[in-house]
Formats: C-alpha cells, sequence, structure tokens
C-alpha cells in the first residue's frame, strides 16, 4: 500500500499539478491538507474522474484536510474528539484496507510571540488526547499530514539560527514527542539518517533554491505498520516548476 502526505496549499490552485502527480505516483491514499475550500465548492469530478474517492473536511479559504484514495474508506471522522462546531477543519479519520490514518493539518503558529503559539502548542496536546481516546497504537495506524514542526537539529538548514523560533522551538519539539510517545515512529527517519531533507520551503527570500528548508510534514507509524515499512521517498521535484505548493509530497511504501 503507497500512503502519501501532501500540503497542497488551495486544491483549486494547485488542482493540475495535484492531477499530473496523482496519474505518475498512483498512491492508494494520498492525506493532503490546507485545501482551502468548503466541500461544496471542490473539485470532485476531476478528482474522481483521476481515479480516486475523495473524502472531505474543508474549510473556506483557510485550513481544510482529505483523502483520495482508490478505494471507499471506511469508518470515517471529522475533527478532533472535543472540537466545538466552529473549529478549524484539520483532522480527518478513516480506515483503508485494515490502515487507520488520520489526516493533520496542526496550526503553523505565526510566531512564538503570536497568539497563535499557544493555540498550536494546546491543539497538538489535543491531539494526542485524541490518539489516547480514538487510536490503538497496537494495530496498524497511521498519523501523518503537516505537524509544522521540526523535529530535529538534521531537519532544518541551520539549525542555530532558527532554534527557538516558529517551526523549531523546543515546546514544539517536545509535544511532538508526546504524540509519537503514544507508539509511533518517524517511518522517514527509518530509512534515511542523513541531514538535509525537507519537504516544505519558504516562498520568499528563494528558499527553495538557496536549501533552506524544513522537515515538517510525517508520516508516524504504529509499532506494526512500521515493521511493513518498506521505503520512504519525500518528491522534491515537486516544488519546481510553475504554480508549486510550498509543500512537496511525502510518500511512505508498506508492504500490506
Amino acid at each position: 500500500m503507497k500512503i502519501a502526505t501532501w500540503n497542497v496549499n488551495s486544491i483549486r490552485a494547485r488542482l493540475p499539478r495535484v492531477l499530473a502527480w496523482l496519474s505518475k505516483a498512483q498512491p492508494d491514499v494520498a492525506c493532503v491538507q490546507e485545501i482551502k475550500v468548503e466541500d461544496a465548492a471542490f473539485p470532485r469530478a476531476e478528482i474522481e474522474a483521476a481515479g480516486y474517492t475523495a473524502t472531505i473536511f474543508g474549510q473556506k479559504t483557510y485550513n481544510g484536510v482529505a483523502f483520495f484514495s482508490k478505494t471507499a474508506p471506511t469508518d470515517v471522522e471529522r475533527g478532533l474528539h472535543d472540537d466545538a462546531p466552529d473549529s478549524h477543519k484539520r483532522l480527518i479519520a478513516a480506515s483503508f484496507g485494515g490502515v487507520r490514518i488520520v489526516n493533520v493539518y496542526v496550526p503553523n503558529g505565526e510566531s512564538v510571540t503570536s497568539e497563535k503559539f499557544p493555540f498550536k502548542l494546546k491543539w497538538m496536546e489535543r491531539l494526542r488526547a485524541y490518539l489516547d481516546a480514538k487510536c490503538d497504537p497496537s494495530t496498524p495506524l497511521l498519523l501523518c499530514g503537516d505537524f509544522n514542526v521540526a523535529p530535529e537539529d538534521r531537519d532544518v538548514y541551520d539549525p542555530e539560527k532558527l532554534r527557538g523560533t516558529v517551526l523549531f522551538h523546543p515546546e514544539e519539539q517536545a509535544r511532538l514527542a508526546s504524540i509519537c510517545g503514544f507508539g509511533l515512529k518517524d517511518a522517514f527517519r527509518m530509512h534515511h539518517p542523513e541531514a538535509g531533507q525537507y519537504t516544505w520551503w519558504d516562498y520568499r527570500g528563494g528558499a527553495f533554491h538557496r536549501g533552506h528548508g524544513y522537515r515538517i510534514d510525517h508520516l508516524l507509524a504504529s509499532e506494526p505498520l512500521a515493521r511493513a515499512c518498506r521505503a520512504v521517498t519525500i518528491e522534491r521535484d515537486e516544488r519546481k516548476g510553475p504554480q508549486p505548493s510550498d509543500h512537496v509530497p511525502v510518500v511512505g511504501d508498506f508492504g500490506l
């Protein structure tokens, strides 16, 4: 089973690229974030014409998450277990062929002095509580998406310069470690110990061409699923060319 995560940064703005990538990569399940569109305006017909079922949790202008899958999911859940009706659309979960997948878009946090930063930390604590309430690490489980956190020094282009800033702050890293403490392994790091592997580059300042990246998009697998993980790749070339997202797909190959 091939499972991918990709923050597309607006599905309507990125639709031609997404369709071309689906045709080329052929994931069994694509977990996408920041679709930035309400369900009614989602380009469902185009995704279905590409051979995928779209399962959506959309929001106008901001946020929004979805699955594109070759088979229809079961047991779909939308939102954290303690969300209010007007909460951000940041989590969707479903089962595919015996694998439970939780697809998340963690808040960015904006800056460590912003009121959005404590909101991010609290949301991550709520995500850990969601796992405790809803998931079982002894079964095949994948928590994936845009976490907006680079876990270690090797996950950013300049750790000394960036340390303590948003996306690379010890409080964010502690929350991510707590989430992994549920019983999840970083699938990419099982196969790639080297530094310099990034999934996001700011649009500003020529960050991509200067190599100023962060690894903030993750596939976190429970032990049974981690044992089945044969490979994980970062598809860096998707950051090139016209109208790219600022993120690239991360694709896991699981022998299931």
